[in-house]
């Protein structure tokens, strides 16, 4: 015992004393104190397990709240986005302040967003045009750009994004994934490490 756990030792003795004296002064037979003492007890080690394990247990009802909404976990600088029913990683980011859903292409060079997301979030509609291939042949799109793009603590400013003007689809790309410390799938999750 050192001289940094005299405080406590003077806390728990406190305790004690304070329990075993209401006990002694409310004179109940030696069988029901003894039912008390063992249900402060317990009461104290269900307390002590919650405070002692109270990152565990957020960590289990973020993950629970993931399985049932499809939204992201935050540790960290870490974001694993749980994969949706459709088989696909769906994340909300917030580009220039303006919540985008995208869905997590790998195949995507560069981060797409529709003619619509780009102008409620403020993104400039250059006329820089050029043809790309996508998953459904051939498009148009105009090369532009974000102020800041953010995915939980991972923050990404004046990013290089495309708008597709005919696809109502938002797609975060690898020019986003290379960016990141790493990306990785694991189990049903997508992990993201600025």
């Amino acid at each position: 015992m050192n001289s940094e756990d005299s405080p406590y030792i003077f806390y728990y003795i406190l305790l004690i004393v304070l329990v075993a004296s209401s006990l002694v002064g409310m004179r109940l037979p030696l069988k029901k104190a003894a039912k008390m003492i063992l249900a402060w007890i317990a009461i104290f080690g269900v307390i002590f397990i919650l405070v002692a394990f109270r990152g565990e247990f957020t960590d289990m009802g973020q993950r629970l709240r993931a399985e049932a909404t499809g939204t992201e976990i935050v540790a960290g600088e870490t974001v694993r986005i749980p994969m949706s029913d459709d088989g696909h990683f769906w994340v909300t980011a917030r580009v220039n302040g303006q919540d985008v859903r995208f869905m997590v292409d790998s195949g995507a060079s560069v981060t797409t967003v529709s003619k619509n997301a780009a102008q409620a979030a403020d993104i400039p509609i250059t006329f820089r045009r050029v043809m790309v291939n996508t998953a459904n042949g051939q498009a148009w799109v105009t090369k532009s750009h974000a102020e800041t793009l953010e995915i939980g603590p991972i923050k990404r400013s004046d990013f290089s994004v495309d708008v597709n003007e005919t696809e109502n689809m938002n797609l975060l790309g690898m020019n986003f994934l290379s960016s990141l410390r790493s990306w990785r799938v694991e189990g049903h999750f997508l992990v993201l490490q600025a």
